[in-house]
C-alpha cells in the first residue's frame, strides 16, 4: 500500500493537463478581455473621428450652410462608424457666438439621431478659460461645436457587462471670417 502511494506521488504524467485546466479560464478571460478592449478603443476612436469630421466640414463653409447639406454631412459621417452599427449614434452641430467675456451662446444648432438640437440663443457650457474660447474671441468670435454620443454594446458582455456611452465634443474655428448662417 505504501509503495502504491509513493508511485502515485511520483507519477507526473497528468501534471500538464491539470496545469492547463487550471490556467485555461484565465487565458480565456484575457483573450475575451483583449477583444472587448480593442473594440471599445476602436469605437471610441471612430466617435472622435466623427466629431472632428463634422466640426471640420461645417467650419469650411463660407457664409451659409443649408439644412440639406448638414443632413448630407450627418449621413456621410455615419459611414465612419462602420463596421459598427449606427443605431443610437447622436450628432449635434452648433454654431456658437463667443462674446468678449468668453460667454458662448448658441446661434443655431441641428441634430441628427434621437437627440434634440440645442436651443437658439441659449448659453453653451464652454469655460471661458479654455484655449479654444480664447482663440475664438481673438479671431472672428464664432466657433463650430460638434457633439457626438454613441452607445457601445460589448461583443460578449462577459468582461464589460453593460453598454458604455462614448461621447466626444470637438470645436473648430470657422475658416472664413464672419457667421455661418443656417438656412
Amino acid at each position: 500500500m505504501i509503495r502504491r502511494l509513493k508511485q502515485f506521488r511520483d507519477d507526473i504524467r497528468a501534471v500538464a493537463a491539470v496545469e492547463f485546466a487550471l490556467i485555461l479560464p484565465l487565458l480565456i478571460t484575457l483573450y475575451l478581455g483583449t477583444i472587448e478592449a480593442a473594440t471599445l478603443y476602436s469605437a471610441d476612436h471612430k466617435v472622435a473621428t466623427v466629431a472632428s469630421t463634422m466640426a471640420d466640414l461645417v467650419s469650411r463653409e463660407k457664409g451659409e450652410i443649408s439644412s440639406a447639406t448638414l443632413d448630407k454631412y450627418f449621413e456621410a459621417a455615419e459611414t465612419i462608424m462602420r463596421p459598427y452599427t449606427t443605431s443610437g449614434l447622436v450628432q449635434v452641430v452648433s454654431l456658437l457666438s463667443i462674446n468678449s467675456d468668453g460667454v458662448a451662446t448658441v446661434k443655431w444648432s441641428q441634430a441628427h439621431g434621437t437627440a434634440e438640437a440645442r436651443e437658439a440663443d441659449s448659453e453653451y457650457p464652454l469655460d471661458a478659460d479654455t484655449k479654444i474660447n480664447e482663440l475664438a474671441r481673438g479671431s472672428s468670435g464664432w466657433l463650430v461645436a460638434s457633439e457626438i454620443t454613441y452607445p457601445h454594446e460589448p461583443i460578449f458582455g462577459l468582461i464589460i457587462p453593460n453598454t458604455i456611452t462614448l461621447k466626444h465634443t470637438e470645436y473648430f474655428l470657422p475658416r472664413f471670417k464672419g457667421e455661418i448662417e443656417l438656412d
